[in-house]
């Protein structure tokens, strides 16, 4: 399908950074007298003109299961609304956007349209899945010992923003989020994304202009995820 395209997709250095050498050319198919992608990438949904969050993860984001089963999950236990939106957008850098560093993406990318504990509990939540809190019982996850490796240690600026959470006032904020992040979930357990309607629109500030087009600090990443292959 990308072959038959009637314009040259072409991939940013990011997505190939690692399986190619950054300093060197990326390789560019030949073009054949095509066109650059500019616009609407053909072999995606499209999204309406004026996107909401849902649009995005109905037609952008990865399978989300994760997500939503998280969210139930601090439903379910009496989290406040704050906490069980925290735990539906956490890991959105990685459904939607990039995988490193998620944490800060996540929360960049919702901090104009949430509460400011929201995006600050998002972000830190990448530092303190790494370590325990016996007063939730909270462990380090043995999925990540098998991911990592038992001599793996999260690097000095995953330590320091630790310590930084743990003196923070909104620290349970986001170490709830690493409470209710399930690890292992239940592929057999269905949770719909409406079942979030209510508290995502008395806690999340939709745009009138749709997400990627109202002018906000993050616009553009939002944007990006509408319109991936853009050439520029």
């Amino acid at each position: 399908m990308s072959q038959e395209l009637d314009r040259v997709v072409v991939k940013s250095v990011i997505y190939v950074s690692g399986e190619h050498d950054p300093r060197q050319p990326v390789p560019r198919p030949p073009d054949q007298g095509k066109r650059y992608m500019m616009g609407h990438d053909p072999r995606l949904p499209r999204m309406p003109e004026r996107p909401t969050l849902f649009d995005f993860f109905r037609y952008r984001f990865g399978p989300s299961a994760h997500l939503l089963q998280s969210a139930r999950l601090a439903l379910k236990s009496g989290a406040p609304e704050k906490i069980v939106l925290a735990c539906l957008l956490h890991d959105i850098g990685i459904n939607g956007f990039i995988r490193s560093d998620h944490g800060y993406w996540s929360a960049q990318l919702v901090e104009p349209y949430v509460d400011e504990e929201v995006s600050w509990a998002i972000r830190y939540h990448q530092a303190l899945r790494f370590f325990a809190d016996d007063s939730v019982g909270y462990r380090y996850p043995e999925m990540y010992i098998k991911l990592f490796g038992p001599d793996y240690r999260p690097e000095p600026y995953i330590e320091a923003a630790y310590r930084e959470a743990r003196e923070h006032p909104w620290y349970m904020t986001s170490r709830l989020i690493t409470v209710n992040d399930l690890y292992s979930f239940d592929p057999n357990v269905r949770v719909e994304l409406e079942e979030f309607t209510d508290i995502v629109g008395r806690n999340f500030k939709q745009p009138k202009e749709g997400l990627g087009f109202d002018g906000s600090p993050v616009a553009h990443m939002w944007r990006t995820m509408i319109f991936p292959t853009k050439y520029l």
